[in-house]
């Protein structure tokens, strides 16, 4: 049964599906009497019937009625209509309020439309948006060039232009969808403004040079350290490349002067001294550059841009950026290695002695045969380390200090500024046994401790346990203050200890202000100031128990001698 009602309900007879046929008009199936209402209008305005038969078995019929005639055009309406869209488009223009509705406008235009009246419609707006375009320009002519001042009236001018021409496109978008989407030639309401923008005052070379020149005045304050805004440079550029006229309005130039402006920026660093820095300026550079490619410039950009700024700071001078650089890299090298040797931290001595050989190439033999000369050194030390202490054993000399000595050559390591200071009677001692068995066996040399060098290890005992320290021989002297005495000021540290006033201090910060406090500084505070006391802290722990404790590093501006 259900299969019967199924093929019933859309049967016809043949002349009323020819009917149908003729008006290109498919009735849908009904599949119960109460579903006729849901027909919609469409079905009111053609002429004809439709028989339906019904689940019952019935035949219900359906009455279609005849094309309603195209009503007829008011007399005036056309003249009326347009008035009412020009006072909204002169409205939105001068920016004062629309006195209709954007429903009534729009109903407006798909009228107009509807009596092809859609050319003329089109015509009449581009020649009203044209007028008000010419109007701006006379004002931007007329404009003082402070680059400031008028790269923001120019911004304004086109800020209001896209919102003015977005609001009149949504009151003729009928026209836009159906008219002007039909014709291949026409351009859309968008694109006119654009094109309207773009030949009344974008292309005057008045308007357009002072807008270019004005954006790369400010991109070259900013290059010299000057706060611009950069969201009005962004602005502006995404003006020009909107209107497809970036590169060639501003891109070409752009590159111009910043090809010009690190020609003479890579001059003046090559005649700096401190190529370190010299370096780190240009890495600083080319990311500066990145960021305002990123900030407001076309991603495009970024690589011609990139390229002239590495061609005029390492290209032109290369030659003498990378000799410099490569004295500077020798001279940390060695001050670095020397470090490693001295504090026993080289991972490897092998691949220490692999990189030599590649430094051999790149620097040459001169530099590396100072290297080899270090390693040299720290050999023979080892081997004068283990006839000194057969020494003090035949001499029967007591101590319980351990003393390990490096013995450099100076013309291989780096440059050390000696430092007096005052050793304790214990380390004197030392020093002096060491120096009569090293000159009993090499009669003519003279001997110059470095103290900058020393580093030591102390047994301490606090209340939560015992503890390895691992410090600086500056550390040591002040440390070892405290085996006589419960606290100290700032000047008797340094009258007992003989450190010059900055290195106390900073040996002061690293013991009380650090990590591993094992000082406590009274009143608290980071840096140490003149009356400052110094106490043991009693209650230190710590998680480990061999303690390194750094110095505080000082900030280097000179570079050490290779």
């Amino acid at each position: 049964m259900a299969e019967e009602d199924s093929s019933s309900s859309s049967a016809t007879t043949s002349r009323e599906q020819e009917q149908l046929e003729n008006r290109n008009l498919i009735v849908p199936s009904v599949a119960a009497d109460h579903h006729t209402d849901d027909l919609t209008e469409a079905s009111t305005t053609l002429s004809g019937f439709a028989s339906v038969k019904l689940g019952t078995g019935s035949v219900k019929k359906l009455v279609i009625r005849n094309f309603k005639d195209k009503p007829l055009i008011l007399e005036n309406y056309t003249e009326e209509a347009w008035q009412k869209l020009k006072e909204a488009v002169q409205a939105i223009q001068n920016n004062t309020s629309v006195q209709y509705s954007l429903e009534e406008l729009y109903q407006s235009v798909k009228n107009l439309c509807s009596y092809n009246l859609s050319a003329n419609l089109y015509k009449q707006l581009k020649q009203l948006c044209e007028q008000h375009i010419r109007a701006e320009i006379h004002q931007l002519r007329e404009y003082p060039f402070f680059p400031g001042p008028f790269l923001k009236k120019m911004d304004k001018c086109w800020q209001d232009h896209a919102r003015q021409m977005s609001m009149i496109r949504n009151i003729f978008l009928f026209l836009d969808r159906t008219y002007v989407f039909q014709i291949s030639m026409l351009s859309s309401i968008w694109d006119m403004g654009l094109e309207l923008f773009k030949s009344y005052i974008i292309r005057d070379q008045n308007v357009q040079s002072r807008t270019v020149d004005g954006i790369l005045l400010l991109i070259e304050k900013e290059r010299n350290g000057e706060m611009i805004d950069r969201c009005l440079i962004q602005r502006l550029l995404s003006m020009l490349s909107d209107l497809q006229i970036y590169q060639v309005s501003f891109e070409n130039k752009f590159l111009e002067e910043t090809n010009r402006f690190y020609a003479a920026e890579g001059r003046k660093l090559v005649q700096k001294k401190e190529i370190p820095g010299c370096l780190y300026h240009i890495k600083n550079l080319l990311e500066e550059e990145v960021d305002r490619v990123r900030a407001y410039l076309s991603l495009n950009t970024q690589k011609l841009l990139i390229a002239i700024v590495e061609k005029q700071l390492l290209g032109e001078h290369l030659s003498a950026v990378l000799q410099k650089g490569k004295d500077v890299f020798k001279a940390f090298y060695k001050k670095d290695l020397a470090r490693r040797l001295l504090l026993g931290k080289s991972a490897s001595v092998d691949a220490e002695k692999s990189m030599l050989s590649k430094l051999k190439q790149e620097c040459g033999t001169a530099f590396t045969n100072k290297l080899q000369g270090m390693f040299k050194d720290m050999e023979l030390s080892k081997d004068t380390m283990i006839q000194l202490k057969q020494y003090m054993q035949n001499q029967n000399i007591p101590g319980n200090i351990e003393l390990t000595v490096n013995i450099l050559t100076t013309s291989f390591w780096p440059t050390y500024i000696p430092k007096e200071i005052h050793l304790p009677p214990e380390m004197e001692r030392l020093q002096e046994n060491f120096k009569n068995f090293y000159l009993s066996k090499h009669s003519g040399r003279k001997l110059q401790w470095q103290s900058t060098l020393g580093h030591c290890v102390l047994k301490a005992e606090f209340k939560k346990g015992k503890k390895e320290l691992q410090v600086t021989l500056f550390q040591t002297l002040v440390l070892l203050m405290f085996n006589e005495g419960d606290h100290f000021s700032l000047e008797e540290i340094k009258m007992a200890t003989g450190l010059e006033d900055r290195e106390l201090r900073r040996t002061l910060q690293s013991l009380a202000c650090g990590r591993a406090r094992v000082l406590i500084k009274n009143p608290k505070g980071k840096d140490v100031e003149d009356g400052d006391r110094f106490f043991c802290n009693e209650e230190f722990k710590h998680k480990l128990f061999k303690i390194k404790i750094n110095q505080i590093q000082e900030k280097e501006t000179v570079f050490f001698s290779s």
